[in-house]
C-alpha cells in the first residue's frame, strides 16, 4: 500500500482539536444535530457522547496526507475529536495495539474501537455520522464506485512521483517523475470536468470523497515543486484543478488541516525519507 510511504511528522504544535457545534434543541430531543456556523467560538454543552472529544481519537501526524484526509472528514462532519501526534522513529504502545496488523497511521479510535486505513476511515466517518451532517460519499452506487476508483488512482499515481521530486526515490529520474505526475493530473483534470458537472467540487456543490482524497496530497505537491524547482500544478495546463485546489484549500474544513507548503518542505529536510525503518508509517 502506498500509504506505507506516508510520513510521521514532528511537533506537538500540529495537534488540533476542532469543535463544530450542534443545535441544543435537537440534541436535547435526542435527534441528530444540525451543523452550526463553523466560525462560532462557544462550545455547545449539549454535544452528545457520540461526538465527545474523548470518544474520537486520531493517532497520526499532521504532515501525512493520509492523516490529513481523516481530519478533513471529521471537520466536514462537525465531529469533535482529539488528535494525538505520533513521534518520528517510535511507535506508541496504543498505535501498536490499535493497528497490530500494519502498525501504521492513521488510526481512528471511536469509543475505543480502532479503524485503520485512511480511505476506510473516511467511509466509516461518513456512515456513522450520516444524520444532520454533509454527505461525503455519493449516494448513487455507480457514482460512488467511480469516486472510489479515482481516489485509489490518486493514491497509486501521485506519491511515487512526489517522493522522487523530494529526492527520496533513489536514482529516480525527476523529469520522468514530472511527466508521470502531469499525465495523472491531466486525467484528473478531465475527471473533474465530468464529475463536477460545472460545480465547485468533484462532489458537486459540496466537498466529497474524491475531493478529500486528492486535496490531502496538495501540500506535498506544492512542496515537491519547491524542493525540485519544477512546476507541476500548472494553471495553464490544469486550470480546473488549480482553481479547485485554491477553492478547496480555503474551505473551513480544509484550511487548518493543510499547512503551508514550506512546512512540508521543512519536514522533508528534517526527516528525509518516509521509508526509513525507524519511521515505517502511513497507511491507507
Amino acid at each position: 500500500m502506498l500509504e506505507k510511504e506516508a510520513g510521521l511528522a514532528a511537533g506537538q504544535d500540529d495537534a488540533r482539536e476542532d469543535v463544530y457545534h450542534r443545535d441544543n434543541k435537537r440534541e436535547r430531543a435526542g435527534q441528530p444535530s444540525s451543523l452550526s456556523n463553523s466560525n462560532s467560538t462557544t462550545a455547545d454543552p449539549a454535544l452528545t457522547r457520540a461526538k465527545n472529544c474523548s470518544d474520537n481519537n486520531v493517532r497520526g501526524v499532521g504532515r501525512a496526507p493520509y492523516v490529513i484526509r481523516v481530519l478533513i472528514a471529521l471537520k466536514l462532519k462537525g465531529i469533535e475529536y482529539e488528535f494525538v501526534e505520533e513521534v518520528v522513529g517510535k511507535k506508541s504502545e496504543l498505535l501498536l495495539k490499535s493497528n497490530p496488523v500494519h502498525k501504521k497511521i492513521p488510526v481512528l479510535l471511536h469509543h475505543g474501537k480502532p479503524i485503520c486505513e485512511s480511505l476506510v476511515i473516511v467511509q466509516y466517518i461518513d456512515e456513522v455520522w450520516s444524520s444532520g451532517a454533509p454527505v461525503i460519499l455519493p449516494v448513487d452506487p455507480y457514482t460512488r464506485a467511480v469516486h472510489r476508483f479515482w481516489a485509489q488512482f490518486v493514491d497509486d499515481k501521485l506519491p511515487p512521483g512526489i517522493r522522487t521530486l523530494r529526492g527520496m526515490g533513489g536514482d529516480g529520474d525527476k523529469d520522468q517523475a514530472v511527466e508521470q505526475l502531469s499525465a495523472a493530473l491531466q486525467l484528473l483534470e478531465e475527471a473533474f470536468v465530468k464529475l463536477s458537472q460545472g460545480k465547485n467540487y468533484f462532489g458537486g456543490d459540496s466537498v466529497g470523497y474524491l475531493d478529500v482524497a486528492l486535496v490531502s496530497h496538495v501540500g506535498w505537491v506544492k512542496a515537491a515543486e519547491k524542493i525540485a524547482g519544477v512546476s507541476i500544478l500548472d494553471k495553464a495546463k490544469f486550470p480546473n484543478l488549480v482553481a479547485w485546489a485554491h477553492r478547496l484549500c480555503a474551505h473551513p474544513a480544509v484550511a487548518d488541516a493543510i499547512p503551508h507548503a514550506d512546512k512540508f518542505v521543512e519536514f522533508s529536510l528534517k526527516y528525509g525519507s518516509f521509508t526509513k525503518p525507524t519511521i515505517n508509517s502511513g497507511a491507507k
